[in-house]
Parts: structure tokens; C-alpha cells; sequence
């Protein structure tokens, strides 16, 4: 339909014949066939393109926005586990701090039971050193007085007593 207006129109621009410049109803006519190409155009290409333009840009929009509040989750989370990370380590000096104290307490407590033990075992080591001391000392006396009697008798037995 289109395209029989346009050669309609362009056999009645031929006939009327004119010269280089003619001002007769060619000049609205292809003004008018070039606003009915621009809306054409407009409404077959630039439409839809810019719907298309406008639909990417709000889905950039919306993937920024959308990128942009899970960065923010990605920090706050950072940022509690990094609270978490320092609370532990705390826990975990204390609790060394605890086992160090209870092992020195341990430890000198089984320092102080060994010393005592070797105390005790000195003592009864002194006491047995002591009792064979004595032993020894009487042993000695009774054989140095029977040794004396021996003497006595050899140096008396020549002389009578009377």
C-alpha cells in the first residue's frame, strides 16, 4: 500500500514537468516520505532498541545494586569473624596461661614430694647409718675389752694374785 502511494505520487510529480528547482507538491511529498521513514524507523528499530538499552541498563543497575549489598555482607561478615578470630585467640591465651600455672603448680608439687621423699629416705639412711654405727661401736667395745682381758691375763698370768 505503501508503495503504490509512492508511485502514485512520483507519476503525478513526472507529468506535471518542471525545471531544476520546481516548488510543486514534490517538496511535501518527500518531506512527508521522510517523516513516515523516520517513524517507521522509529517504531520497527529505535523502540525496541532502546527497550533493549533501557531493560540492559536497569539490569546493570540492578546487578550493582545487587553486587554492592553483598559486598557490604562480605565485609560485615569479615568483620564478625575477625571479632570471633581475636575472641578465640583471648580464650585461647587464657586457657594456656590456665594450663601453664596448673603444670607449674603440678610440678612443684611433685618437686616438693620428691624432695620430701628424698628427705625421708636421707633420714632413714642417717638412722640405719647410725644403728650400725652403734652396733659397730659396741661390737668394738666388747672385743676391745676382751682383747683388754687377754692383755690383763698375759701380763697377770705370770704373777699371782695372791
Amino acid at each position: 500500500m505503501f508503495h503504490s502511494l509512492i508511485l502514485l505520487v512520483a507519476e503525478a510529480a513526472t507529468e506535471s514537468g518542471g525545471g531544476l528547482f520546481d516548488l510543486d507538491a514534490t517538496l511535501p511529498l518527500m518531506a512527508i516520505q521522510f517523516l513516515i521513514l523516520v517513524a517507521v524507523l522509529n517504531a520497527l528499530f529505535y523502540k525496541p532498541l532502546g527497550k533493549v538499552l533501557d531493560d540492559r541498563d536497569a539490569y546493570i543497575r540492578g546487578t550493582q545494586a545487587e553486587a554492592k549489598e553483598r559486598l557490604m555482607k562480605a565485609q560485615e561478615l569479615a568483620r564478625q569473624f575477625e571479632r570471633e578470630l581475636a575472641d578465640t585467640r583471648r580464650e585461647a591465651q587464657t586457657t594456656i596461661a590456665t594450663a601453664q600455672a596448673e603444670a607449674e603448680k603440678i610440678s612443684a608439687e611433685k618437686v616438693a614430694a620428691a624432695q620430701q621423699e628424698a628427705q625421708t629416705q636421707r633420714e632413714q639412711v642417717q638412722a640405719e647409718l647410725d644403728q650400725q654405727k652403734a652396733e659397730a661401736m659396741q661390737s668394738l667395745e666388747q672385743q676391745v675389752d676382751a682383747l683388754s682381758q687377754q692383755i690383763l691375763q698375759k701380763l697377770l698370768g705370770g704373777v699371782s694374785l695372791g
